[in-house]
């Protein structure tokens, strides 16, 4: 922790006034996040995971800099303190940013503790707040090139496919007819802005007291520019509905009542957006399919071995029934290249 103080101290030019020490954020599956502290002030350290890393995924220089861009804003984040790209230091690449003093909600459990009316704020300040993410001018913020929207669906079709083949640990043929039926009714039109990539109620910190009030938005490894309406899908694929499928990582969390239901979040949305999604099918399916993806390849990390305890050891279990779910949904769609 010496070099981290006096990266603090030298680079980042925060005052640390004793020694430092971390603690490991739990909830999260992807990169390693820490809450660091000199027994004053605290701060959150993240960096990429150990082992079996996927290509072009866990870029803290890329958190780092949307973080920055995003602080001239209406979008919450916390203020970023500094990128360490020198791995003497940690190991690895890293960045550090301000301790939000707020709360994660991340399972039922916790969701359970709101009243209806809390529950009820909370998802709108989440529709709110990822349209405003949407409506966002990049050059304003000088993420002009943050990203190519033009073929960004394709884009991620062939990037996912990579990752699968990077991570898989079993055959898995629905990985393929997914991808078959997303290539044969790809969306002809889309609405390009400021992608997230990963927005989840268990993604935003909110107020203590007030928890329909949204303190900041984190996790913003996948962001890129491209079709917005991805962050919609993924939203929904985490907004769980009493009597349906959970999405295994929320298992549940907004399956209470209070919350709206997934069509009136969508309808919200749009509403606000001032667009049409009756698309969205294909937005849902590929969500399923993604974050499927994604949990394939912390599975394969855990099988490493180089990601250990309880968050991680039924991760693998989860893979199946989200890509059983995305079929059954494409089957049902009204699109028809998605019925197969």
């Amino acid at each position: 922790m010496a070099a981290l103080r006096l990266w603090m101290k030298e680079v980042a030019h925060e005052t640390v006034v004793g020694d430092l020490s971390a603690r490991l954020i739990t909830g999260g599956r992807s990169n390693p996040t820490y809450e660091i502290s000199d027994g004053r002030r605290a701060w959150v350290l993240r960096r990429p995971p150990h082992g079996h890393v996927l290509p072009t995924a866990h870029d803290m220089g890329r958190e780092y800099r949307v973080l920055s861009a995003l602080r001239t804003t209406a979008v919450p984040v916390p203020r970023v303190v500094g990128l360490c790209s020198d791995e003497k230091v940690l190991g690895a690449q890293f960045y550090v940013m301000d301790k939000v003093d707020g709360i994660t909600l991340r399972t039922q459990k916790d969701t359970a503790r709101l009243t209806l009316a809390q529950r009820g704020r909370l998802a709108d300040a989440m529709v709110d707040t990822l349209v405003t993410l949407h409506k966002v001018d990049p050059a304003v913020t000088g993420l002009c090139d943050w990203g190519r929207p033009e073929g960004y669906l394709e884009r991620q079709l062939r990037r996912w496919r990579r990752q699968w083949e990077a991570s898989v640990t079993q055959p898995r043929p629905e990985v393929e007819e997914l991808l078959h039926r997303l290539t044969a009714a790809l969306p002809v039109r889309d609405h390009p802005g400021i992608v997230h990539g990963d927005f989840k109620v268990d993604n935003v910190m909110v107020d203590r007291e007030d928890p329909g009030r949204i303190l900041g938005v984190l996790d913003w490894e996948m962001s890129t520019l491209g079709d917005t309406l991805t962050d919609l899908g993924i939203l929904c694929s985490f907004w769980d509905q009493e009597g349906e499928f959970f999405n295994p990582i929320t298992a549940g969390a907004t399956a209470l009542p209070g919350f709206p239901s997934r069509t009136e979040i969508v309808d919200r949305y749009a509403a606000a957006r001032g667009i049409e999604v009756s698309g969205l099918d294909w937005y849902l399916v590929f969500a399923d399919f993604k974050i499927a993806v994604i949990l394939e390849g912390i599975h394969a990390r855990h099988l490493q071995g180089h990601a250990t305890g309880a968050d991680f050891e039924n991760v693998g279990a989860m893979v199946g029934p989200l890509l059983e779910r995305a079929l059954d949904l494409a089957s049902a769609s009204s699109i028809r290249g998605l019925r197969g």
